[in-house]
């Protein structure tokens, strides 16, 4: 997964890798393990959420706040058109569209609170 982190004002590409199974993110107390490598520079395939690999549903990849939501139900988008901000520790997540369709639902609101792997929004 790609995310694109934004610190002190400069942005940053990161993939971000989850090393877990199904079996060990359901297990009470579980704590995920995960390792990631980042680049400098903005990259623009960054789609910040955790996507389906179909790109049909998008998860949050981390826990925070929405601080933004950019479209609606109904509302075509573009591949990589910024469709929601999310906000940890004082750092801002962009989520971006993976590809072209129609916002089939919006699953939060800004101010809202997200836990990992939330269901953000889905895409027909």
């Amino acid at each position: 997964m790609k995310l694109q982190i934004t610190i002190n004002g400069n942005a940053y590409a990161v993939d971000v890798e989850i090393v877990e199974d199904e079996e060990s993110a359901s297990e009470p107390g579980a704590v995920p393990r995960r390792t990631a490598h980042a680049s400098g520079g903005s990259h623009p395939q960054s789609h910040g959420g955790a996507w389906d690999s179909e790109g049909k549903v998008c998860r949050s990849p981390l826990m925070g706040l929405v601080i933004k939501v950019y479209v609606t139900p109904g509302q075509a988008v573009e591949a990589n058109e910024l469709i929601l901000v999310l906000e940890a520790m004082k750092m801002e997540t962009n989520v971006t569209a993976p590809r072209a369709g129609t916002v089939k639902s919006v699953n939060v609101a800004p101010g809202g609170s997200v836990k990992l792997n939330q269901v953000l929004m889905e895409l027909e």
